[in-house]
């Protein structure tokens, strides 16, 4: 309208377009340099991909889907259909229940599947490759499964009742509401619980014996549970313990006292404590039994009478059994090749077996159970699997810039002579208290077939000595991870084990913190980088508070907003700000354009700056033999963030 005063273009307006349109056009010259480059691979990828294949098949007809057990019933899900078995028939002869088709979801697969306690209901999660959310599913089970209710952006969910259901929802990587809704009598939904600090996460667990679902709200380094009365699902939740700042705990039951796992008290290890269900309060906690140094709890499991914990010491396995009953302790090593627990579903408590699955990134998973009542580990003969006799696993310890022993687990051909000649594929994360992923994988087993040597550094800042091997390599402890990275490298070329012309380095999402520190101190040590969805850019995201893990992620790098020394430390090993011309090795980076976890400016920008300072070198030094190294940037449309589904690994 006239006389309307038009108000002057904001400045930020004008940057945000800018930045939009350099994003754009960055990506977009990334996606033709890929498509230029991609072809010269076509015949090897062709190769390793029908060579996979291969061995995809050999394994995974052997390695079933986990059981769920219920009385007489066998529940267990294999390619989108969830089956129904009676627990003494042969599997050959159980019914399919429904398959994610009959539900219209075709390019899902089922993350989470609990069953109500009379087996009327069926609740599950159904999650797509390019989405961190995932669908709830509610069914009535019977002849013909009837969907009762679908919920959106369901991130956990257990039975309360026999049709009373709570649930988390999801938004924005956060989990902040707990609901609860009912299918008979009068149908509601109501919320139950909301959380208002963003450093906390919301999930919902139940006991093994059912009697309590909790609402465990944990951040990094800090939990708080609140207990629902499974007898009395409508009853507001009752509150274990406040939180207290650096002490995170766990609850289960048996017999009305409650069991915590929990960090208080020194030293800050995890612990078992009893406490009355009246009496919660930390002051009235009694320890039961106190975790040995740098050992790693991996997971507990309660039974009627026992409980077994699952630790991890210097890279062994082993199970520690605790008898309520004779009150004895007992230590048990798991084979020396293991590397990797999985826990199977044991929904009745009064079970008198553990069953379990062991693998190794080169062993198929192997079932085991453990006999309460024989007292003795059983491994389970399934149909043959080919064993595979000629890997050698073995475990170094590498003496770190403090002198601090980091361990290492390595893999190699028997066969393999000159091990000092062989390719050489070492991988790290030290990130979150969180181990290196060593389940198995194909692609591991087709390397050690192919005359490659795996290593596993298991540097501070992850979790595999215990949550103080965390606390030592996060926050202002960082560069402590990168010493360990390099004093690992240097054991392994010093031990005979390859050299740095024939190392490579692999790395996902954290993972690339280090790796790319590496890159930039000691190019030296390594020929080529693989990293996947890596985390770069440490400074300029952990500046963003609006992306929506900046917040929570402060108790892991620190707050350089309000932190100028925090800000100088991060700065001071943050792969993006450190690059300078010197020789790169070559790197090759996997990312995905809608990754909600990792932005993928930073990647884009990471790319630019490291391809432009190897070709400054390149171009200041004309020694002979002088090479430039590859840099190249895959940004795949398609997946989320290091989505580890079958196919997406294949492509990986």
């Amino acid at each position: 309208q006239e006389g309307t005063k038009v108000p002057p273009k904001r400045k930020q307006n004008t940057s945000i377009v800018t930045s939009e349109l350099l994003h754009k056009n960055l990506l977009k010259s990334e996606q033709e340099n890929w498509n230029d480059i991609s072809p010269t691979y076509k015949a090897m990828t062709k190769r390793i991909k029908e060579k996979l294949e291969e061995l995809h098949k050999m394994y995974t007809l052997n390695s079933g889907s986990p059981r769920m057990r219920f009385g007489e019933n066998v529940y267990f899900e294999e390619n989108g259909c969830i089956f129904l078995a009676k627990a003494d028939d042969d599997e050959g002869n159980a019914d399919i229940l429904f398959s994610i088709e009959d539900l219209g979801f075709s390019d899902a697969f089922i993350q989470r599947i609990r069953i109500s306690p009379d087996q009327k209901y069926m609740a599950i999660s159904l999650k797509s490759e390019n989405s961190e959310e995932a669908t709830c599913i509610i069914l009535t089970l019977g002849n013909f499964p009837v969907v009762e209710k679908v919920i959106p952006s369901v991130f956990s969910f257990e039975w309360a009742a026999d049709d009373v259901l709570y649930y988390t929802t999801q938004k924005n990587l956060k989990c902040q509401n707990v609901f609860m809704t009912t299918f008979t009598y009068q149908k509601h939904t109501k919320l139950v619980y909301t959380e208002q600090d963003a450093r906390f996460f919301v999930d919902l667990y139940c006991t093994k014996d059912r009697r309590f679902l909790t609402i465990n709200s944990n951040s990094k380094t800090t939990s708080e549970v609140w207990l629902v009365d499974c007898r009395h699902p409508f009853e507001s939740p009752a509150l274990v313990q406040a939180r207290t700042t650096g002490v995170i705990y766990h609850i289960e039951h048996r017999k009305e006292q409650l069991y915590i796992l929990t960090t208080y008290g020194e030293p800050a290890e995890y612990k078992a404590i009893l406490a009355d269900i009246a009496s919660s309060g930390k002051e009235n906690w009694q320890l039961v039994y106190a975790l040995e140094k740098q050992t790693k709890l991996v997971d507990f499991e309660m039974f009627s009478d026992d409980c077994i914990m699952f630790l991890k010491n210097a890279g062994h396995l082993y199970l520690n059994v605790i008898s309520f009953v004779s009150h004895s302790i007992q230590l048990i090593k798991l084979p020396t090749w293991a590397c990797e627990f999985e826990l199977e579903s044991h929904p009745e408590h009064t079970t008198s077996t553990c069953y379990f699955q062991l693998s190794s990134p080169v062993h198929p998973p192997k079932r085991f159970a453990y006999s309460f009542k024989e007292n003795n580990l059983i491994e389970q003969a399934v149909q043959e699997v080919p064993i595979i006799t000629n890997c050698h696993t073995t475990r170094l310890l590498a003496k770190s810039k403090d002198e601090t022993l980091v361990p290492i687990t390595v893999f190699h051909n028997k066969n393999s002579k000159e091990l000092h000649r062989r390719p050489l594929l070492v991988h790290v994360y030290g990130a979150y208290g969180i181990d290196l992923h060593m389940s198995f994988k194909e692609e591991k087993l087709m390397l050690i077939e192919e005359g490659w040597i795996l290593a596993y550094c298991h540097v501070r800042g992850g979790g595999e000595q215990g949550l103080s091997w965390h606390r030592d390599g996060c926050q202002h402890n960082k560069l402590k991870g990168l010493h360990d990275l390099r004093a690992c490298i240097m054991l392994l070329h010093d031990q005979g084990f390859s050299q740095p012309k024939h190392t490579a380095l692999a790395a996902a999402s954290a993972g690339g913190v280090l790796a790319g520190a590496l890159c930039n101190t000691d190019p030296a040590l390594i020929r080529a980088l693989v990293l996947q969805a890596p985390f770069v850019d440490v400074l300029n995201t952990m500046m963003k508070t609006h992306l929506p893990l900046t917040i929570e992620e402060q108790e892991e790098w620190g707050n350089p907003l309000e932190d100028e020394k925090c800000m100088k430390y991060i700065k001071s090993y943050c792969p993006y700000q450190n690059i300078k011309p010197q020789c790169y090795p070559s790197v090759f980076i996997t990312a995905y354009e809608n990754d909600e976890r990792i932005p993928l400016t930073g990647i884009l920008q990471y790319v630019q700056k490291l391809r432009k300072a190897a070709l400054d070198h390149a171009s200041r030094t004309s020694n002979k033999g002088n090479w430039i190294p590859n840099i190249i940037l895959d940004v795949q449309a398609n997946g989320s963030h290091c989505d580890s589904s079958w196919e997406h690994s294949l492509n990986e």
